[in-house]
């Protein structure tokens, strides 16, 4: 009988001791530097984003935050490094809203993009313009829809390649509006606003902090953005959604993850201390500077919405037949 209990107990005490260790390593965390895996090359906005929220994390962490650069394969490489480093809190990864389009695009993805981590935060938002060349004569979403009614398939937009955030919220805006906007992609975004700005095609989605000064100069039209809400930078633009098309939004944002498994105290710690970081003026003046903006969520909140925006964008690369190489 006295060996019966010493062998149930024994494997107890071993479980009771590792979770006191991982329990333990949980309440000194950071004991060491921080990982940040980026998946894209310096100098863009979510780089721009992971360094500056990095380094501020880091202050009130008490560790430094050390900003790893890994571009590749539409973020695949350093999102799957992510996906098979341990779950101690000490990897992180910054995503962009690729991470939930990729599902739909790659053949065989190889980690899943729910299950295989845990949310921090949503971190930013990077809205897009719709805009025009002078020469078409639209003065709003409402005009522009009205004319791609009545020449179905004979507007084009451009954008910086099949399954970009250009050519996603131009095939949907087609897909809730019920038009036939044509698609052509470019090798890059400025061969393609060069040629809107050329009048060589007459519609466009690019990013706020790239055509604004075009807008202003009179040389593009603006006819709305596509964000949930009206940017501070272009307060008169209204959204597309309060333009005729309720529900829309589109464009790129930035969130925080770690492993799958992390300890729900430092996942909690580390969506705290985000948040102190992202409520600071110097990070929303920041991110207004590259015509970004805060966003700030809760694990489970921001769970919720890589969950939705994976179903939203299935439907739309669907319905539009969108296809790239991105087979791994």
């Amino acid at each position: 009988m006295q060996i019966t209990i010493c062998r149930l107990l024994a494997p107890c005490l071993f479980l009771a001791a590792v979770f006191l260790s991982v329990a333990h390593a949980a309440d000194s965390y950071p004991a060491r530097p921080v990982r940040l895996l980026v998946p894209y090359a310096a100098g863009g906005n979510a780089d721009i984003m992971a360094r500056l929220v990095g380094q501020r994390l880091g202050e009130l962490l008490g560790q430094q935050i050390v900003i790893d650069n890994r571009p590749g394969a539409a973020g695949m490489i350093a999102t799957e490094l992510a996906a098979r480093a341990a779950p101690d809190g000490y990897t992180m990864l910054i995503i962009s809203s690729s991470h939930t389009v990729n599902p739909s695009l790659v053949r065989k993805l190889p980690y899943d993009p729910v299950k295989d981590f845990s949310p921090i935060s949503l971190v930013g938002w990077t809205p897009l313009l719709v805009v025009v060349h002078p020469s078409l004569p639209a003065r709003s979403i409402k005009d522009l829809i009205a004319i791609a009614k009545a020449r179905p398939g004979q507007i084009n937009f451009g954008s910086n390649g099949n399954g970009s955030p250009a050519n996603l919220a131009g095939a949907l805006l087609n897909l809730m509006a019920g038009i036939n906007l044509v698609h052509v992609a470019y090798k890059g975004t400025a061969q393609a606003t060069n040629d809107v700005l050329a009048g060589h095609i007459p519609l466009g989605f690019p990013s706020m902090t790239s055509v604004l000064p075009h807008v202003k100069a009179g040389k593009l039209r603006a006819l709305a953005i596509t964000s949930p809400q009206r940017s501070a930078l272009a307060p008169e633009l209204p959204t597309v959604a309060e333009s005729g098309v309720p529900g829309y939004q589109a464009g790129i944002w930035v969130g925080l993850l770690l492993p799958a498994a992390a300890p729900r105290n430092i996942v909690g710690r580390l969506n705290a201390e985000l948040g102190k970081v992202l409520s600071s003026t110097e990070t929303r003046e920041r991110f207004a500077g590259m015509g970004a903006e805060v966003l700030y969520s809760s694990p489970a909140d921001f769970e919720a919405f890589m969950k939705s925006e994976i179903a939203k964008w299935a439907r739309v690369i669907k319905e539009a037949g969108i296809r790239v190489d991105l087979a791994r």
